[in-house]
């Protein structure tokens, strides 16, 4: 048996943290931006109800399955001496989804009018043809989205993660670039954001990924040829994602759909605090689900499974510990979080109060959201695709009879937030369930102990840190501005370094890891990566 060597998950991880950090901060600035020069209201309602129907197109054909379903077949036949037929695999499939796609973003630009009154069925007619304009402007950016996935995919698989990480960053100043400049020479100007996201989209997507694979030397053919064994797997692989509801932006379209309902100014208000809560989403749980991927890939395609158990509770400790305090800590800074990030220009007050108030129902669920990615990457590592679907479409359907319930009840919009939260709870925990059922007991546990802990430790920073913020002053026009940034920079960093104490007592070896990411920081010695044996889970 070939002897599994350990991809360094942590470089990788790093590499990925700060591309997708990166990217979260120029879509926070982004949403500023926009929050800054258009406020909130029907027309930022009619930008962001436009990423409806594109989205549509993603989820109708699996769009996020692709990449999942073609990087662990890509990387079997990569990492077991058969090159060759790995790159006509890829040249395979990238032929047949460019041409699928393409026939489906025609059908969609044709008949945007009566797919908008669906996916904003509750939104005022007179917005309507803004909303299919943008629509229409944004749909090409869906071919740069799937067939750059697949290039991302054979980077991966090689263990190249600095191309993949920059994509998302392009597509944020491409918006934004929109925001500032593009604005100026349309009519309406919020078009102007729509014309930028699809040039990021190319550029970060296409344009980027493509360099990179010609400089690394990768061979692409043109093929038509379905009879691979290679190429039918992947198909198949990504065959019942096509018909579930199993990617967590399915709810995100839900709760756009049913936000439709309130006055104008709500669905910008949730996408505003969707947008901070997947801040954490990006920068911990899809960096490191994307970092163990291949890993995980490899470790089944070599039948080393014992590695394998070992990699995925490692990275679901990790995202738990990292997660745990920053739900606290966004929780209870809700109010300085919106203030200092939105409430600028034509941004008013009771804007901000619409987006706290659905970004603290979010923060409920941002550890399992995060945790999400990780145990997909579980279930596609071992090329088993159709459980992760079924029961992600099993909790969908949970999650829409929660939000409907929920709204009406006094919590009105905000039950749409914290149905998703709940949802995403009932999501892991099956999800757990049916790992263990599919690649044997990695530690849960272990892994339940430790996550209680963490959130005990996390709670107690996120009362602090509220009690203290209620106490200091509020300030008033641009000083409440300061006034928040001060105190989500003074309070936030006291209460992570108040948790990073107290998990140090209980003994978590994740500590470790955040030790040795300040020693390179502060380039007291070289930073170095984790041997196999080295921060075993305990705590």
């Amino acid at each position: 048996m070939t002897e599994a060597r350990r991809p360094n998950t942590a470089l990788a991880g790093g590499i990925m943290m700060a591309s997708l950090l990166l990217s979260r901060v120029l879509g926070i600035l982004r949403d500023m931006i926009m929050a800054w020069t258009f406020g909130q209201g029907p027309e930022t309602d009619a930008y962001v109800l436009a990423f409806q129907i594109p989205d549509l197109l993603f989820f109708l054909i699996a769009g996020g399955a692709l990449s999942s379903a073609f990087i662990p077949v890509f990387s079997e036949y990569l990492h077991t001496g058969r090159e060759d037929e790995a790159w006509k695999i890829f040249g395979t499939v990238t032929t047949v989804m460019s041409l699928f796609i393409t026939a489906f973003i025609v059908v969609a630009f044709v008949f945007a009018e009566p797919l908008t009154g669906i996916v904003a069925p509750y939104k005022s007619g007179d917005l309507t043809p803004l909303i299919v304009h943008i629509s229409r402007i944004l749909l090409p950016a869906q071919f740069a989205f799937f067939i750059g996935g697949l290039m991302f995919g054979t980077l991966y698989a090689r263990h190249s993660f600095v191309a993949p990480g920059m994509g998302p960053n392009f597509y944020n100043l491409g918006i934004i670039f929109g925001a500032v400049v593009l604005s100026h020479f349309v009519t309406p100007g919020i078009v102007g954001m729509g014309w930028g996201a699809l040039g990021g989209a190319l550029v970060g997507n296409l344009v980027v990924p493509f360099w990179v694979m010609r400089k690394l030397g990768s061979p692409f053919r043109p093929s038509l040829d379905l009879s691979h064994p290679g190429v039918r797997q992947v198909f198949r692989l990504m065959a019942p994602v096509v018909f579930g509801l199993s990617l967590p932006g399915v709810y995100g379209m839900i709760m756009r759909a049913l936000g439709t309902a309130y006055p104008d100014g709500v669905n910008t208000a949730l996408e505003y605090a969707n947008k901070l809560q997947q801040a954490p989403l990006g920068i911990f749980g899809q960096s490191l689900a994307i970092a163990a991927f291949p890993a995980l890939s490899q470790f089944f395609a070599q039948k080393r499974m014992d590695l394998y158990r070992d990699q995925l509770l490692k990275t679901m400790r990790t995202v738990v510990y990292l997660t745990m305090p920053v739900s606290a800590l966004m929780f209870a800074l809700s109010d300085e979080i919106v203030s200092a990030v939105f409430q600028y220009g034509k941004f008013t007050a009771a804007n901000a109060d619409l987006v706290s108030g659905g970004l603290r129902m979010f923060c409920f669920g941002i550890a399992c959201w995060c945790l999400h990615p990780v145990l997909m990457r579980a279930f596609f590592a071992v090329q088993n695709t159709l459980t992760p679907v079924v029961l992600g479409t099993l909790t969908t359907f949970v999650f829409l009879g929660t939000a409907m319930a929920l709204q009406r009840t006094p919590l009105g919009y905000l039950g749409l937030p914290l149905a998703g939260s709940l949802a995403s709870l009932a999501l892991v925990i099956v999800m757990i369930v049916f790992t263990v059922r599919t690649v044997g007991d990695f530690g849960v546990r272990e892994f339940l102990v430790a996550t209680a802990k963490l959130a005990a430790a996390a709670a107690l920073c996120g009362l602090a840190a509220k009690g203290l913020a209620l106490a200091l002053p509020h300030g008033e026009g641009l000083g409440r501005n300061a006034m928040a940034l001060a105190k989500l920079a003074f309070l936030g960093l006291g209460g992570a370094w108040v948790y990073y104490f107290l998990t140090l007592k209980m003994g978590f070896a994740e500590t470790g890891y955040v030790a040795r990411a300040l020693e390179r920081v502060s380039r007291r010695k070289p930073f170095r990566a984790a041997e196999p044996n080295e921060g075993e889970p305990r705590g």
